[in-house]
């Protein structure tokens, strides 16, 4: 017995990729401008000039919608460095968080994200696998380092990339404190420092 696939997460082709992509773009409007609680999916096909029906056929809830959205941000992001230079690296993911978290409208969507991930069970998922996603490929870095000996043998890679971004995302959705390269610079030193005395 075979069983269909959640709402939205089949990437599909022609027409129906121009339909999901101009409602994830609504979506993605919506979201950073006025948070999950306000996501309607009537207005979303409105504003994606699609009909409404098509939207509450594919996408059937705003947390499945939410999903998609995450799961499409994951498969267009940015890729990692490749320097050579664990610390460097560790740097250039830390900035590339925070250019991220502080972009005037990245960071509100990440927020209505992460708010949709706490009251819906599919943009929680979602939500995981994005970070999931980041994590796996930013976490060849750390391997490499370890097989040039920048880092201990039985090191964790993606460990080491959790570490980097952990402070950031406190200072984002927490306390408020600034974020800025050099709150970048320094998480990445942070991590680096507990990975190279053996503690990820």
């Amino acid at each position: 017995m075979t069983t269909s696939p959640p709402p939205g997460s089949v990437r599909p082709g022609g027409r129906t990729a121009r339909v999901r992509d101009a409602v994830l773009k609504a979506a993605s409007d919506a979201l950073a401008e006025h948070g999950f609680h306000a996501l309607d999916l009537t207005e979303i096909a409105r504003a994606a000039g699609v009909g409404k029906t098509t939207v509450y056929r594919r996408w059937a809830t705003p947390g499945a919608l939410a999903a998609d959205l995450l799961d499409d941000m994951a498969a267009q992001s940015l890729p990692r460095t490749h320097t050579g230079n664990i610390g460097d690296d560790l740097r250039a993911n830390a900035r590339l968080v925070v250019k991220t978290l502080t972009d005037p409208r990245q960071g509100p969507l990440f927020k209505a994200l992460i708010a949709a991930s706490l009251c819906n069970e599919q943009a929680a998922t979602a939500l995981h696998r994005f970070y999931a996603v980041r994590i796996e490929e930013w976490a060849g870095c750390a391997t490499d380092a370890v097989e040039r000996g920048e880092l201990p043998a039985g090191t964790g890679p993606h460990r080491v990339i959790a570490a980097v971004s952990a402070p950031l995302y406190y200072a984002f959705l927490n306390t408020g404190e600034s974020l800025d390269e050099r709150a970048a610079d320094r998480a990445a030193a942070a991590a680096l420092a507990a990975a190279r005395a053996g503690a990820l």
